[in-house]
């Protein structure tokens, strides 16, 4: 995928993309169409990816009024909560450094959110999403499970380039699927064929997970102590 986006000309900066949620060209045009969605106009707080290809969605969402929830890279930081009340320059804001600046590292524990937005390297029409390969959009959609912030119930949806629809993403039981595909010129519904993960899988996470994310180094304690 990565090599047919370089190839096709429809990569954009930041490059290279490989290793990356690509951001393409048309995402811009992508968040606008987002926009357009009910579930996004319905939306009081929304979780998005912290990757360039869905700047302008954070952009978008700050404009809006809504608050966004946003993963710090690998979660090293937990969660940062930008409030658009405080933000005079949106764009500043919805970016990576901007957030850590106008935004608030938070817990997600007692928030609420009504539509997730996530990154992908390919999708497909059955619902299908698979990202760059760390696990890190799986594994934060299952923390904010775990935690009650989202719920079975929550859409979940994606911006791409129409070139990142393939007919397959194989799929396993801790990825997320998506309800929703967005790109420049159309909004698909996906059949949603994949159940949904309802909370973190202890057993599948890396050795040094822990170590690496201080959130879940405390959702671990809390759950062996529940378990006792």
């Amino acid at each position: 995928m990565w090599r047919e986006l370089e190839a096709s000309g429809a990569a954009a900066f930041p490059k290279p993309i490989r290793g990356r949620i690509p951001n393409f060209v048309g995402s811009s045009e992508a968040a606008r169409r987002l926009g357009s969605l009910p579930a996004y106009l319905s939306a009081k707080s929304i979780f998005v990816n912290p990757d360039a290809a869905q700047l302008a969605v954070r952009e978008m969402a700050l404009r809006g009024g809504k608050q966004l929830l946003m993963a710090t890279p690998r979660l090293r930081h937990g969660f940062v909560l930008i409030d658009p009340a405080k933000v005079v320059d949106f764009r500043q804001a919805a970016s990576i450094g901007g957030a850590f600046r106008h935004g608030r590292k938070v817990s997600p524990r007692g928030l609420k959110v009504d539509l997730v937005v996530e990154g992908s390297v390919a999708v497909d029409r059955m619902g299908g999403r698979v990202g760059k390969g760390g696990g890190y959009g799986d594994l934060e959609f299952a923390i904010l499970c775990e935690l009650g912030t989202v719920t079975e119930e929550t859409p979940v949806v994606t911006t791409v380039h129409p070139l990142q629809i393939v007919a397959r993403v194989p799929m396993e039981e801790h990825d997320v699927p998506v309800d929703y595909i967005v790109t420049p010129d159309q909004i698909i519904k996906t059949s949603r064929h994949y159940p949904r993960p309802s909370g973190i899988d202890w057993d599948l996470l890396p050795a040094d997970a822990l170590k690496q994310i201080p959130l879940l180094a405390e959702l671990r304690k809390e759950h062996d102590h529940g378990c006792r």
